[in-house]
């Protein structure tokens, strides 16, 4: 491809990876993060970065008039479930209002096509039936699900009204390095952080619910296949099709730690579902993609990391 790529949240998890997969392929990498959960050492040493909030609109268009980008990803978002019940209006000033000024900005620079990341398991609620394809019934839990529906919609109009070509991807529960403990959404790295500290990890409700758990590498090279494919579909899933629960990774993660003691149990949390699992068929179809890490071998990969940077492994 040889273009430039500008990324947003590209000092987080999924961003930094498929930042430094772009690189890799030998793509221009430009990175836009506020660091307020990215981190500088994540971004790669060949990428352009810039200290800067999607929510400033006159600070995003300085950028894009500098850098000319060819393509956009979107990754920075307020995350958290649970904040987004507590403060709907500040998930939807960022996930919202944020991604709008993005899509303008793409606009009006002549952007060729944006991918985003949006949510295989808020959007769609408690699941109807398992696994999930894209056509089922978008049933949001919590105002974080209800802001990447939002962003799908306003991302069709853009294409329909402004010829802005746009893909969404329905992520399961990503995991891997450089996930950030602090957040939520990760249970993995959270448990990791948790025992690394010799703290016994907090288990909400039965630890019976499940998860679709993708590695980020996987998610990576999903985003390089539908960032440069042209496809009949705007929104995939990107999942295994497979469920675990937190119990099991409590489990694995306990085991691998040689931790002792048993995790907290707490009640289980509004806005989450009991199960999900997502059917990645269209994925394998139209963007020619399957995932190629086991769940126990990324788990392995996860936990070492993890140990590593900690220094006790």
């Amino acid at each position: 491809m040889g273009k430039k790529v500008l990324v947003t949240g590209g000092a987080g998890f999924i961003g930094s990876t498929t930042s430094g997969l772009l690189i890799e392929k030998g793509l221009d990498v430009c990175i836009v993060d506020n660091l307020f959960m990215g981190k500088k050492e994540n971004v790669p040493k060949k990428a352009s970065f810039y200290n800067a909030d999607i929510r400033n609109k006159k600070g995003l268009e300085k950028v894009f008039a500098r850098e000319k980008p060819d393509f956009a990803m979107h990754f920075a978002a307020h995350m958290n479930l649970r904040q987004s019940i507590e403060d709907p209006f500040f998930n939807a000033d960022v996930n919202v209002i944020g991604s709008l000024n993005l899509l303008e900005c793409c606009r009006k620079f002549s952007v060729e096509k944006i991918l985003f990341a949006s949510s295989g398991g808020a959007c769609y609620g408690e699941p109807l039936h398992i696994p999930v394809p894209e056509t089922h019934p978008l049933q949001p839990l919590s105002p974080y699900g209800a802001s990447k529906i939002a962003l799908e919609e306003y991302a069709y109009s853009y294409w329909k009204n402004f010829g802005l070509d746009f893909v969404g991807m329905r992520y399961a529960n990503v995991f891997g390095p450089r996930q950030n403990p602090e957040s939520e959404a990760g249970v993995i790295s959270i448990f990791a952080k948790a025992f690394l500290e010799k703290k016994r990890p907090v288990i909400f409700g039965s630890g019976e619910q499940t998860r679709d758990f993708i590695f980020s590498g996987d998610v990576a090279e999903a985003n390089l296949l539908a960032l440069s494919k042209k496809t009949g579909s705007k929104i995939f899933n990107i999942g295994t099709g497979t469920e675990h629960s937190v119990n099991e990774i409590f489990s694995y993660l306990k085991n691998f730690f040689a931790f002792n003691e048993e995790a907290v149990r707490k009640p289980g949390i509004a806005g989450e579902v009991r199960r999900i699992s997502l059917d990645i068929s269209l994925a394998e179809k139209e963007l020619g993609w399957k995932p190629k890490t086991g769940f126990e071998e990324g788990m392995e990969t996860t936990a070492k990391w993890f140990a590593e940077k900690s220094g006790k492994r």
